[in-house]
């Protein structure tokens, strides 16, 4: 690990050890650290053996059931939110029933699954069939329909616009995943949504293996932190980064931009696990993750408690639905 890397980790932790002595600490150590008082606000689970996912072809290293038992262990939190893992799309009610099966397993495991963002065609046929038959669910409080491997154009739609004002009229959140060249369309969308409660993923996938684009990104990501719909997630950069390479030395310009940009009163934390369990290099297990956010948000007291966890809560609403 290079200096800077170790200064970094270092500081972040410190941070977060500081922070920690004032909350109250949840679950047991695993991994080197204790499930603090932090939301986790993007967790993957699947189970292979139930339901399919087709992206998992492409990925053998993650094509197995990922259950709440194991993220317990790996990514311990005070509570998690699970965001959809795009099995096929006929399955995605399966998914949440089998969801809500595994929130009652975590009460054993000591990880709270509290929300759920479930898949939904948001811009497609049966659009309001599905949401009805997603408000049975409680858990569900936000839905998602990927949109980062879609053409050019593919983003501000009619039937997208028309979908998305659904999606509010029922008070769910709605997560964007988008790579950074969509990041225009995002704006142009948001914009045209007013009444739509948007969670930008990842940051916006940044270039972090293309810098010389950066300011591109963070032109677009200036735009969406002018509109007060949105909230920035903090969280999977680990899958746009050369896995080889210490993610703090890649990941920290983009998380302190996106974090002085929307301010913790705006932005929220997650893990991806467990996609973010892949590559080799320091820097991508949970605690360091949330010992660099801590540290580039440069926040303390108040302001790091908002972005751990209360703007986590607010966006979510958990406690609501």
């Amino acid at each position: 690990m290079s200096e800077a890397v170790t200064r970094v980790s270092r500081a972040g932790h410190r941070t977060v050890q500081r922070w920690a002595a004032s909350c109250r600490i949840s679950g047991s150590p695993s991994k080197g650290t204790a499930a603090l008082d932090v939301v986790d606000t993007h967790l993957h689970l699947w189970d292979t053996q139930r339901l399919r996912y087709p992206w998992l072809d492409a990925t053998p290293e993650l094509a197995r059931p990922h259950l709440v038992e194991q993220a317990a262990v790996d990514v311990p939190a005070a509570a998690s939110v699970v965001v959809q893992a795009d099995c096929l799309p006929e399955q995605s009610l399966d998914e949440v029933r089998w969801v809500e099966e595994q929130a009652e397993a975590g009460r054993g495991s000591g990880l709270r699954l509290v929300a759920m963002v479930a898949a939904a065609p948001v811009d497609g046929p049966g659009l309001v069939d599905h949401l009805d038959r997603l408000a049975e669910h409680p858990l569900v409080t936000g839905v998602r329909r990927l949109l980062q491997d879609e053409p050019e154009g593919a983003v501000v739609t009619d039937a997208m616009l028309a979908g998305l004002a659904e999606v509010a009229e029922r008070n769910l959140v709605f997560d964007v995943t988008v790579r950074h060249t969509q990041l225009g369309e995002v704006v142009e969308l948001v914009r045209r949504s007013p009444s739509v409660r948007f969670v930008l993923d990842h940051l916006g996938k940044p270039p972090l293996r293309r810098p010389e684009l950066r300011d591109g990104w963070l032109h677009d990501v200036r735009a969406l932190a002018g509109q007060p719909n949105v909230v920035l997630k903090v969280s999977g950069l680990g899958a746009e980064s050369d896995p080889d390479q210490p993610l703090a030395e890649q990941a920290a310009w983009y998380v302190r931009r996106g974090l002085e940009l929307f301010g913790t009163d705006r932005a929220v934390v997650g893990s991806d696990w467990p996609v973010s369990s892949l590559g080799s290099a320091p820097g991508r297990s949970w605690s360091e993750w949330v010992g660099l956010v801590a540290r580039e948000s440069g926040a303390s007291g108040t302001e790091l408690d908002e972005l751990l966890r209360g703007t986590a809560r607010r966006t979510y609403r958990w406690d609501v639905r």
